[in-house]
């Protein structure tokens, strides 16, 4: 439960908020914008169709064998009644997550909630806490059990997938709080299976793209056939979640996973597919050995000086850092734009003593330096072309980073040397009230990324367009 609070928290913030709009610290900020995102415009099971899916199949049981009619009325009404139950229980939260929208921060008397109070760093920060607050009072996650490990039920824990095999395995051993064993009784449905272990088990042997991709249209064929949960909504109330940069090649097997389902993605790049209204950003963690790094476990105090304007160091991986090399690197003392680190220098070291931290992408729109920027407090700027940021329907970006569009690269010390001092302080002070956010705590805590993506989920989940 305390480890839902983190990047799980921001995840089940995501998923919480696409399933109340559908359906990785504070993520309770992040539980409730997705719940408000989609409002009532998304009803979980559209429950005529549903009655008439279980009438179906009660009229097909009494067909079958006559002995089965009073039992088979039994189940169908304690099923309708189930489903109705969690509608008006998605309901309820809405209109309470509408009044504190309303509200916007001004009454808000939960004393020991400062973040609310302040508010700076969130778009909406009372409909926030509230969807929170809703989320962690009922918001319900059926996990499949079907599959076998390393692929289903398994994940990296310990290099750039982090996110994805923490989550994954931080699902799969809880045994209360958010996960439920009554598939009657969930808000959404965890398809637990790993692309980073499809990509190293099948991937790498038969190097076939496409045996990712039948990969997933094998297992959305397994619980279609064996559960009724995905045909009701078309996998709408379904879930995948991914670190992989092959993450949305592989959903693409199945068309109802690609376009209706829920795909928790640190690729989320809305040139390829990613749709915000129903799927969510995970943050990209990369931690080497499973912690955070020693070098960012104890930040200098909030004043001591930085004496570098900007700081990047990395791979020449696709076109943006091309021109970023191209045009700043080993050329200004003062915007250190290096590809490898000469000896004598250490990473975490460089972005400590750094005002503001370049996060270009890379071959994919996502990258580790945002996260590892926001631990350093060092303020994010972000050079990329369609990357939805994480936990963008919840967080005000424009608090805590600065965008540089892709364009305006050769005027980026301009660009960073014109921002006044006051204005940086505000960026770092809101770094510093986000980081929570992003790290992964175990066991979890309020606040972190773990229980901000389930409060995702919650909102998507109850925002989602109900199908017609």
């Amino acid at each position: 439960m305390e480890w839902f609070r983190a990047i799980p928290v921001l995840i089940a913030s995501l998923i919480f908020s696409v399933l109340i709009l559908f359906f990785l610290s504070d993520s309770s900020a992040i539980s409730g914008f997705h719940f408000i995102k989609l409002g009532l415009q998304f009803s979980k099971l559209d429950l005529a169709r549903t009655k008439e899916f279980l009438t179906r199949s009660y009229s097909a049981a009494v067909l079958e064998n006559s002995t089965t009619i009073n039992n088979s009325v039994t189940t169908v009404q304690r099923k309708y009644g189930q489903m109705r139950g969690v509608e008006i229980g998605l309901a309820q939260a809405r209109a309470a997550i509408q009044r504190a929208k309303k509200l916007n921060g001004s009454k808000i008397s939960l004393t020991e909630n400062e973040d609310a109070k302040r508010g700076q760093v969130y778009r909406n920060p009372t409909a926030f806490y509230q969807s929170y607050l809703e989320m962690e009072k009922s918001f319900k996650v059926y996990v499949y059990e079907e599959g076998e490990a390393p692929i289903v039920h398994d994940g990296p824990c310990k290099n750039i997938y982090t996110s994805e095999g923490r989550f994954i395995s931080e699902m799969e051993i809880m045994s209360g709080g958010f996960r439920t064993c009554d598939p009657d009784r969930a808000h959404v449905y965890f398809m637990p299976f790993s692309v980073t272990m499809m990509v190293e088990m099948l991937w790498r042997q038969s190097r076939d793209v496409g045996a990712l991709r039948r990969f997933a249209w094998d297992y959305v064929r397994a619980i279609s056939t064996k559960y009724p949960y995905w045909n009701r909504t078309q996998g709408a109330d379904h879930f995948m979640l991914t670190c992989h940069d092959w993450g949305p090649l592989s959903s693409m097997g199945e068309p109802f996973l690609y376009n209706n389902s829920i795909r928790v993605l640190c690729n989320a790049n809305s040139s390829e597919g990613f749709n915000p209204t129903k799927d969510a950003t995970l943050p990209e963690i990369f931690l080497y050995d499973g912690t955070m790094p020693s070098d960012l476990a104890n930040i200098p105090d909030f004043k001591t000086p930085r004496p570098h304007l900007g700081f990047f160091a990395g791979g020449q991986h696709g076109w943006i850092r091309k021109v970023l090399f191209d045009h700043w690197k080993n050329r200004d003392r003062d915007l250190l734009v290096l590809d490898y680190l000469p000896e004598g220098l250490s990473y975490y070291p460089m972005m400590l003593k750094s005002k503001f931290c370049l996060c270009p992408s890379g071959h994919e729109v996502a990258s580790p330096r945002i996260t590892e920027a926001i631990y350093a407090e060092c303020v994010p700027v972000i050079i990329s072309d369609h990357y939805v940021l994480p936990f963008s329907d919840v967080l005000r970006w424009v608090a805590f980073s600065v965008r540089v569009d892709p364009v305006d690269i050769p005027k980026l010390k301009d660009i960073l040397s014109a921002i006044p001092k006051e204005e940086y302080m505000k960026l770092k002070q809101g770094v510093r009230a986000v980081r929570r956010h992003f790290v992964l705590n175990q066991p979890p805590k309020s606040s972190s990324i773990d229980e901000s993506t389930k409060d995702q989920q919650y909102r998507v989940s109850y925002l989602r367009p109900s199908h017609n």
